[in-house]
């Protein structure tokens, strides 16, 4: 299909292209024929109640070096593209939010948005889990540094994370004895005024945090098990683990088919759900990784099953 497709990402010259899932996601379309539309958040606005972005189009180059040209320049409504990738990492903060509203505005005009607006504005990935207690471990989420502290005794260990961040950024393990629990509940929770997640620690991050790869509900059979380096319990790549590919076990399969309905019914395209052990810890609906380490461990390609997914949305959109 000739499709004009939308990507707002963080500034490409700064990506890493070997390890960058929106790169694969773009080369995909490429390969596909679509015209890539450039934007950053910097780049968009709204007039009235028309979305509007200065967009450049993409060639991409498979390389670590130049991997990318901008061909042109315009300045485009939103709901003029046939598809959008929202594919800005956290934090998710105020500016993000908006743009969430700009991209409301183009879906109305037409334009279909990966992931919804309004799903990526209701569904935070640390907070979604709360939906499926079933598949996780006891968890807390608070601002008051009291009850975190009695959760943390209670639990004998636990791990504490802001409900906004990414990448293993502000995450501390913390065990019910330590001498620093209070002030490291003070920093992460800035004395009391951000609320934070608390989850009882589990063992096995030593064998990996998982990423599994859902598209439109179902998974990918592979996850990417990020193994955390010496000294560290972050299995987060971004923090230095190392990603091995593996199989999806039986109980993988069982937290998938739990969320998947969940997804689909949202109309959430494309997911990431970390697991530990047998739990889960988060789902991620804003700009889910892992794609090219799995593509290349297993001879995958997962952005082709995404984009089929988006051109049966298209040509149904197109038709009706």
């Amino acid at each position: 299909m000739n499709l004009s497709l939308g990507v707002i990402m963080d500034p490409i010259q700064s990506i890493k292209p070997v390890k960058d899932s929106t790169f694969a996601m773009m080369l995909e379309a490429q390969q596909r024929g679509y015209e890539i539309w450039y934007m950053e958040l910097s780049d968009l606005w709204m007039l009235s109640d028309e979305a509007w972005g200065r967009q450049r189009r993409l060639r991409l180059h498979d390389s670590s070096t130049n991997w990318f040209d901008f061909l042109e320049e315009r300045t485009a409504s939103l709901g003029s593209l046939d598809a959008i990738l929202m594919r800005k990492d956290p934090p998710f903060d105020l500016t993000y939010i908006m743009v969430t509203y700009l991209l409301d505005a183009a879906r109305r005009a037409g334009a279909l948005v990966i992931n919804p607006p309004q799903t990526l504005r209701d569904f935070n990935e640390k907070m979604s889990i709360t939906l499926f207690p079933q598949c996780c471990v006891p968890m807390l989420v608070a601002r008051d540094i009291g009850r975190l502290r009695a959760f943390i005794i209670e639990a004998g260990h636990a791990v504490v994370k802001p409900v906004d961040s990414m990448g293993g950024e502000s995450i501390f393990s913390i065990k019910a004895d330590d001498k620093n629990l209070n002030v490291i509940l003070e920093t992460v929770t800035d004395h009391g005024q951000r609320y934070v997640m608390a989850q009882h620690f589990i063992p096995e991050i030593s064998a990996g945090d998982k990423r599994i790869l859902m598209i439109n509900g179902t998974p990918v059979p592979y996850a990417l098990a990020r193994i955390p380096s010496a000294g560290e319990f972050r299995g987060n790549l971004a923090a230095g683990g190392r990603g091995v590919g593996q199989p999806l076990s039986e109980r993988d399969f069982w937290i998938a088919r739990e969320v998947g309905t969940w997804l689909r019914d949202n109309d959430v395209l494309f997911a990431g759900l970390d697991v530990i052990g047998d739990y889960l810890t988060e789902i991620n609906i804003t700009s889910p990784t892992c794609i090219r380490e799995l593509d290349a461990q297993f001879g995958l390609n997962i952005s082709s099953d995404l984009f089929d997914e988006i051109e049966q949305r298209c040509t149904a959109k197109s038709r009706s």
